[in-house]
């Protein structure tokens, strides 16, 4: 019980007019509107903070009211809070935690900045970089479009910023996508799946909701295509795949099945109407007992994962055919669309599609990589390709993983609840901050994580980030059987040391074998750094070693003493 002490009204009988010490009040005893009206003008932080000390302002806080006058504050414009168990808690949540931050790779400034956040958005739930600008999707189906401009600096010089202002795009949106490479250059169009009232027929019922695809111009926000659908086609995704020619646009319905139809997008900007067809694909002709539940693509394949957690593969190229199951054994370059089953111990949550290489993460968060491994984007610890899903022992339970043309990253939570990105691959160009000679396997990258990151995408010139939180989003992993979770010696691995302590001895004779082989003290640092990653260490204790391999690195190099890179 909280109590204050509070002066009496006047002289207690007996006290001879001497000033007694006073009754103690119990809060408890003001109303609980009052108390909810002064405690929804504490900042957020100090709001969860306040109803973590005991049960009364744990369920004082937690009412909704306290939260919908708070989400009145930080979003004045947002009307209808959404469904859920706790909808106003939820909405205020969003909209505190929203932002999008990105890193620029070139330049003097290296640091991460922050883009405009638009004050009509109600969190953020999906961005997408293109060549000029930035793209957002908020909870509410409204499309942002956060441009680059030249802005004057408080010094009175003009420079150019990203996303520093916004407009909106279109409301009424499900999904939206460009083209799936990973240069944006590449990026002309933006497709957009949106839901739009259409006017009904002279003397019939009114007016119907159809869902349609809408094309804008990325550099312009001009609409320039747009094509509508029945009434009983209703879709939630959205993605492409193929060259600018013949580009499919692959659209998935609430049921589970797979539509695609074929544009031209070097005839979109023609004045012009045409009819295109929809059909059904045949991952869903074929296997019509298949309920794909998200899609994901690059230029050449595509991957589907079911609501039983399957995963099927199409693949347009044999290029990409041998680096992803080095071999062309099943490639039939006449029936391309024909699913690929892969083989997996266990249900997908989730993937990330590269060029030549994905990501897989399963039900008890465990990382599987597949493909081509040229640079070491598969994390193994080495450069061998990679013809089947392989697990990355010493990564689990990933909040967002990205795989792009030659490099990979994973934002991870430590046990502090601190966020972290991790790379592997080609440091080129700046791509892995910290590690400009790439790395093998998944080392720690110098940028500063915002504690709500929840995805992220790389590109040729800039690293994002997107923070956003919903309380409704629980953690999906499951814990490993016993029975499953057995020890190996594998020196790549770093876990299962209780398991099999003498497969721990063999790695650790085998790194110090890796170390012994470099040739100069400045490889064997590097050698080191990699390893520390290997192993099945806590955040602060690889940040520990890391940074003081980083001291002795500098000493060795005659450097001498100056900040870190993550102080700097």
């Amino acid at each position: 019980m909280v109590k204050r002490s509070c002066p009496p009204c006047g002289p207690e009988p007996g006290s001879g007019g001497k000033k007694g010490r006073g009754n103690p009040v119990s809060v408890q005893l003001f109303p609980p509107e009052l108390v909810e009206h002064i405690i929804s003008f504490l900042p957020v932080r100090d709001i969860v903070a306040l109803g973590q000390t005991c049960r009364y302002f744990q369920e004082v806080c937690d009412a909704e009211g306290v939260w919908r006058r708070i989400c009145r504050r930080l979003s004045p414009r947002l009307r209808e809070q959404g469904a859920g168990a706790r909808p106003w808690k939820r909405a205020a949540i969003l909209n505190y935690t929203k932002g999008l931050y990105f890193q620029a790779f070139g330049g003097r400034r290296r640091c991460l900045s922050k883009s405009v956040a638009p004050l009509l958005a109600h969190g953020y739930r999906r961005f997408l970089p293109t060549k000029d600008h930035v793209f957002i999707l908020d909870y509410a189906g409204t499309l942002f479009f956060l441009k680059n401009a030249l802005v004057s600096s408080t010094l009175g010089q003009i420079q150019w910023k990203r996303a520093c202002r916004y407009v909106v795009l279109c409301r009424g949106a499900k999904d939206f996508a460009s083209d799936p490479r990973s240069d944006t250059v590449y990026r002309k169009y933006l497709y957009v799946l949106a839901t739009r009232e259409q006017p009904g027929v002279v003397g019939g019922p009114g007016g119907r909701a159809c869902d349609c695809v809408e094309v804008y111009l990325q550099s312009s926000g001009q609409r320039v295509f747009k094509m509508t659908f029945h009434h009983s086609m209703r879709f939630k995704q959205i993605v492409l795949v193929g060259q600018e020619t013949q580009r499919a646009l692959l659209l998935l319905t609430e049921e589970g099945k797979i539509y695609s139809l074929v544009v031209n997008e070097t005839q979109l900007d023609q004045p012009r109407s045409y009819t295109v067809q929809l059909a059904l694909r045949k991952v869903s002709r074929c296997l019509p007992h298949l309920r794909v539940a998200r899609m994901a693509s690059n230029q050449s394949s595509t991957l589907y994962i079911t609501d039983q957690g399957g995963v099927y593969f199409e693949v347009h190229t044999p290029g990409v055919y041998r680096d992803l199951f080095g071999t062309l054994h099943a490639f039939d370059p006449l029936d391309q669309q024909m699913p690929l089953a892969l083989s997996l111990p266990a249900k997908i949550l989730f993937c990330a599609l590269g060029y030549n290489h994905l990501g897989l993460v399963d039900e008890f968060g465990r990382i599987f990589m597949q493909g081509n491994n040229r640079y070491g984007q598969l994390g193994t610890g080495d450069k061998m390709d990679r013809g089947e899903p392989t697990q990355v022992h010493y990564l689990q339970r990933p909040i967002a993983l990205w795989c792009g043309l030659n490099h990979s990253l994973v934002l991870s939570q430590s046990s502090d609840f601190s966020k972290e990105l991790l790379g592997c691959g080609c440091g080129a160009g700046g791509r892995l901050p910290g590690w400009p000679k790439g790395s093998a396997s998944f080392v720690k990258l110098h940028v500063k994580v915002p504690l709500c990151a929840c995805s992220l995408c790389s590109t040729r010139e800039c690293l994002y980030m997107l923070s956003s939180h919903d309380i409704e989003r629980r953690p999906t992993y499951r814990d490993l059987p016993a029975s499953r979770a057995t020890g190996t010696s594998d020196p790549s691995m770093g876990t299962g040391t209780s398991q099999d302590p003498g497969g721990a001895a063999r790695a650790c004779e085998e790194y110090l074998s890796q170390i012994h082989s470099c040739p100069t003290l400045q490889d064997r640092m590097e050698k080191m750094k990699e390893i520390v990653g290997w192993m099945p260490l806590l955040a602060a204790q690889k940040d520990f070693f890391w940074e003081a391999l980083d001291m002795l690195q500098r000493a060795a190099g005659g450097s001498g003493p100056g900040p870190t890179p993550l102080e700097s």
